[in-house]
């Protein structure tokens, strides 16, 4: 399987975190690194169509399946994280987690539900970034908060990502709603959501766009 991999197998706690679109896996390094720290072991697939990764059915629920190995008998995970696309596909896989094991889930900007405007504008920004892929400077000149490594990295998670892949999970999820994945939460898993605050440039809905 295509994924980065931070701290040591033999930690006592374990991590899977689940990029957004046009990310990577590597996207997630400075939360990895963080986690790490606090004694887990982190691990971050890459979705289908990204990091170099082919798709030749780009659905959500085909992002997800691809992923159903991370979910292999017996495995359990503390955390994890998923962002923005990776809170649809995280959803989607929570009924794989073993009934034993309390897990919380965290997602980041969760893409539940868009009217068709804002679908329709997700999908011009994203095709306009597939076509011009922005470099380092770029995107730290319009994100000032964010380091050069962190800047790097997305520029290289859009670099990565399969275009052919973006059109379709477009045009495969509309009318796009997904809010009724929040309906049957297993009791044993502890879910939070984390939504951008208003007054800042942040990450929304797909991706990046000042809110």
């Amino acid at each position: 399987m295509s994924a980065s991999r931070w701290g040591s197998p033999t930690a006592s706690k374990r991590a899977l975190l689940i990029h957004g679109l046009t990310m990577s896996s590597q996207s997630w390094e400075g939360i990895a690194q963080l986690l790490v720290a606090e004694g887990f072991f982190v691990v971050a697939p890459n979705l289908l169509g990204h990091g170099w990764r082919r798709c030749t059915d780009p659905h959500v629920s085909t992002l997800a399946e691809d992923l159903r190995p991370y979910f292999a008998i017996d495995m359990s995970y503390d955390i994890i994280i998923g962002h923005s696309l990776g809170g649809l596909v995280t959803l989607l896989l929570l009924p794989f987690l073993p009934k034993t094991k309390e897990t919380t889930v965290i997602l980041l900007d969760p893409s539940l539900e868009r009217t068709a405007e804002q679908f329709k504008e997700d999908k011009i920004r994203f095709m306009k970034e597939i076509a011009h892929v922005r470099c380092a400077d770029e995107h730290m000149a319009e994100n000032p908060a964010w380091s050069r490594g962190d800047s790097m990295l997305r520029a290289l998670g859009v670099y990565m990502c399969d275009g052919t892949v973006v059109k379709g999970i477009f045009k495969h999820s509309g009318p796009y709603s997904f809010r009724g994945l929040l309906k049957n939460i297993p009791p044993h898993v502890k879910i939070a959501l984390l939504m951008s605050d208003s007054r800042v440039r942040c990450y929304l809905s797909f991706g990046e766009r000042p809110c």
